[in-house]
């Protein structure tokens, strides 16, 4: 049996051999390398953007890059293919960044949402970067609805837990994820500094991993939060240690 499988992350690329051309960074090198695959099957979902086609043509050419198919699942001006056909016939499926409460509520109306749970329980691994990450969580601090940051509470919870993404970079995303654990909003949580992801094997926080050589102990990182006696307690995991 196949152990669902995440990599929640806030990075993925990093630049590409020309100006305006990006590639796959270490941490999704070795999500592709983990399909088992010799050309990966990916497809790439830009809803949170709205669907771009000028952030389609980048991914499709940072993957098509690294010896991948790939394909799009968009749900603008309509679906372009059934969800659970094309996302189930995936290896990968990476979701990029934008509005997460845009992105659930469009996957919601039209079926994405149950067919990324299949895809999931089949053993295709999902993938993706702030908004590509909080979606697979109970909920967490997003800019969705401004630039006062609110939080979401219906991800679509394939793992148990809320999400923090931008920790180290964006100042108001550390102190509200912190609050909404301690005051009960929130599950515990994990979050990821930039160029870090975080795996999940089922509904367990496993290994840390990052785009760029990162020190373990002063670098960017991933963390549990949870609700203690006296409010959020917070534990770091430096790129290489694990939750598990």
């Amino acid at each position: 049996m196949t152990t669902p499988r995440i990599l929640a992350t806030s990075g993925g690329w990093v630049p590409g051999p020309t100006q305006g051309t990006m590639r796959p960074g270490a941490m999704v090198l070795d999500a592709l390398a983990r399909t088992g695959r010799t050309r990966p099957r990916v497809c790439v979902l830009e809803t949170a953007a709205g669907d771009p086609t000028s952030s389609y043509a980048m991914a499709f050419e940072a993957f098509a890059a690294t010896g991948c198919d790939v394909t799009w699942f968009r749900v603008f001006p309509q679906p372009s293919a059934d969800p659970v056909e094309r996302l189930c016939g995936s290896d990968l499926v990476w979701v990029g960044g934008g509005s997460v409460a845009n992105l659930l509520a469009l996957w919601r109306l039209h079926g994405v949402d149950a067919a990324l749970r299949e895809a999931w329980e089949r053993g295709v691994i999902l993938g993706g970067v702030s908004a590509g990450s909080i979606c697979w969580h109970v909920g967490g601090p997003t800019d969705s609805f401004g630039p006062t940051l609110a939080p979401v509470y219906d991800g679509l919870a394939l793992v148990p837990y809320g999400n923090g993404v931008h920790y180290d970079s964006e100042t108001q995303r550390r102190p509200l994820l912190q609050r909404l654990v301690a005051d009960g909003s929130l599950p515990t949580s994990f979050a990821t500094d930039d160029h870090v992801g975080l795996w999940y094997e089922g509904d367990t926080a496993t290994r840390v991993v990052a785009d760029v050589d990162c020190d373990p102990e002063s670098g960017p990182a991933a963390y549990r939060v949870e609700r203690g006696a006296d409010g959020a307690v917070e534990t770091r995991v430096g790129v290489g240690g694990s939750f598990a």
